[in-house]
């Protein structure tokens, strides 16, 4: 890398996590409203998986060479025409929607960028967008209210563990679904444990004889179809990810695009600033271990966000 180029995430093609590399890339040049950031630290998600392997083409469509990311924080490095909202210095988290954050330097419009918090590490604040957002909004969809009861499968992982905080922090009970190795972070953040497996049904009628109110699913449709067997009204049921299943079922499916602006990142990100919300970080990884990344994410049993550093 030198003061012309810029190193980068891509693929050329579909495919498993092998297609990625890191090449030289010419360094971005903000155009107006758009500022150069070089970045220090970027979230990996799920999401960037499937569109790396095509199981979201009819969606979000890659064209090739390819690139990858939408969480970062970083610092402003340089500026395009008509830029006002930051200095070169100013330290700033936000989003791309680019899919270019997976890199030393990307350029993004100002409108996707908020100040960083002194307080908040790079690797919190590089992994807030996705996760934070997606949270907010899984939350917002089935309207939660104090003393209710809601089941929230995959709940310590790096949106889940989020959805729980932030239903805690409504006076809600959780349910969270996962193994015997959540149990103390989940009891620690005032959920109540629910082994999945079988038998599920029946620990989560012991769990809330009175009923469950609404279900958030971040795993799979096996748990939209379980949360509509339980008799949970369609409209209080909720998935980020089976959006087929919440079709055929008629239930919700909002995910971060409902929630992507500038105002719900800054509220999540003072929340986790104050120490209200805590994002459990569960590794770091060099750009140049980007496939070792998405290895580590793609077995679907990591507690907290998975972060790059580049």
């Amino acid at each position: 890398m030198t003061d012309t180029t810029a190193r980068a995430v891509l693929f050329d093609r579909y495919g498993d996590r092998s297609v990625l590399y890191v090449a030289d890339v010419p360094m971005p040049v903000p155009s107006e409203g758009e500022v150069l950031v070089e970045v220090r630290a970027a979230g990996i998600n799920p999401g960037e998986a499937g569109i790396r392997g095509g199981a979201l083409h009819e969606r979000f469509p890659a064209t090739f060479p390819s690139g990858e990311g939408s969480d970062l924080a970083g610092v402003v490095v340089g500026l395009g025409a008509g830029v006002s909202e930051f200095a070169v210095g100013d330290e700033v988290l936000g989003f791309s929607w680019k899919r270019s954050s997976h890199a030393t330097h990307t350029t993004v419009p100002v409108g996707q960028l908020i100040r960083k918090p002194a307080s908040l590490p790079w690797e919190i604040a590089g992994s807030l967008y996705v996760a934070g957002c997606t949270a907010y909004a899984a939350v917002r969809a089935v309207a939660p209210q104090a003393g209710e009861t809601i089941a929230v499968s995959a709940p310590a992982g790096g949106v889940g563990s989020i959805v729980v905080q932030l239903l805690t922090r409504k006076d809600v009970h959780v349910l969270g679904i996962a193994s015997a190795a959540n149990d103390s972070w989940l009891s620690a953040h005032g959920a109540t444990p629910v082994h999945y497996g079988d038998g599920l049904v029946d620990r989560l009628h012991a769990a809330a004889p009175d009923g469950i109110d609404a279900f958030i699913d971040l795993y799979g449709e096996e748990y939209v179809q379980l949360a509509a067997d339980l008799g949970i009204p369609r409209d209080r049921i909720e998935t980020i990810i089976a959006f087929a299943k919440a079709e055929e079922l008629g239930t919700k499916a909002d995910g971060s695009a409902t929630a992507s602006n500038t105002d719900v990142l800054a509220e999540i990100a003072t929340l986790v600033a104050g120490g209200e919300v805590e994002i459990p970080i569960a590794a770091r990884y060099g750009l140049d271990q980007v496939q070792d990344a998405f290895a580590e994410l793609e077995q679907r049993h990591t507690r907290g966000k998975i972060v790059l550093i580049p």
